[in-house]
């Protein structure tokens, strides 16, 4: 999953024009502190974010220094640390090491890791359900890149089932009447991680977006959301389907005059985490 998000990151770059991509440098080296981190939202430094950030500047050739990379994981506990912020310090880790050792240090590194925390360690989920297709999806990600095999294949895929809407797509919430976007495109992912493509549910999906080119987070949202579009252009690429409606300009709307993405058409900030989304959307035209 890793490698496919970074072939789409990399994919974005070509649709950059020269002046769009200064502006997004501009932005990215201006959330980066001087430890080697990046801020979230309340403009402190935050290992979520930095997870974002690390990727995204790798990706645009900013130079990372592997050593306070090193100093800045190092402050954390990462058997204290929720499941969010666990995943995020594990992709943190192997971004240091690429920076660090190359690709194929890197790959030696973290491939000969055993030590990785087992989900039934973490006590705190997203929407408290350690079941549901965006907790699914996160942890199968983040086993991939550790190279650590995902016990409970076939469970994993009747638990699914839990969270399939009536009429097409999933829910991160069992017993749900409203499928979500994200929730979808994590569920395609998954089944397309262990070799069970769904096309029927693909198409489900596709129909999911609005007439703009934006997908909504689900049919009660009042707009659709970069966040939303961005996850389910990408499940589609992956699964060889064209969306209904052309996003490229749904896409360019979010992109701010201060190189940053938004989450919204009405939402003017832009952080980290929605310029790895805008970029995400962008690679997987």
């Amino acid at each position: 999953i890793s490698t496919k998000m970074m072939n789409a990151l990399r994919k974005a770059n070509k649709r950059l024009t020269q002046d769009a991509r200064s502006k997004l440098l501009a932005f990215v080296l201006s959330q980066q502190t001087e430890c080697g981190a990046f801020v979230g939202k309340g403009g402190k430094e935050d290992l979520y974010y930095t997870a974002f950030g690390w990727l995204v500047a790798y990706m645009q050739g900013i130079r990372l220094d592997a050593d306070k990379m090193r100093t800045f994981l190092s402050g954390f506990d990462a058997e204290s640390l929720d499941l969010i912020h666990y995943i995020s310090w594990m992709k943190c880790k192997k971004l240091q090491r690429l920076v660090s050792d190359g690709m194929v240090g890197m790959l030696l590194n973290v491939w000969s890791v055993n030590n990785v925390r087992t989900l039934d360690s973490f006590c705190d989920f997203p929407q408290g359900d350690r079941h549901s297709p965006y907790t699914q999806f996160l942890w199968l990600s983040m086993l991939e890149d550790y190279n650590v095999r995902l016990i409970g294949k076939k469970q994993t895929l009747i638990d699914l089932q839990d969270y399939k809407v009536k009429g097409g797509g999933y829910a991160n919430l069992k017993d749900c009447e409203t499928a979500s976007a994200n929730a979808t495109a994590a569920a395609l992912m998954i089944k397309a991680q262990l070799a069970v493509y769904d096309h029927v549910e693909a198409v489900a999906l596709r129909d999911m977006q609005e007439e703009n080119g934006g997908f909504k987070a689900d049919a009660l949202a009042p707009i659709p959301d970069l966040l939303s579009t961005a996850t389910s252009l990408f499940a589609l690429k992956n699964y060889g389907i064209r969306p209904k409606y052309e996003p490229l300009d749904f896409i360019e709307a979010h992109f701010s005059e201060n190189g940053g993405f938004s989450a919204t058409l009405f939402d003017d900030r832009s952080d980290m985490e929605y310029v790895f989304y805008g970029l995400l959307a962008l690679g997987s035209l």
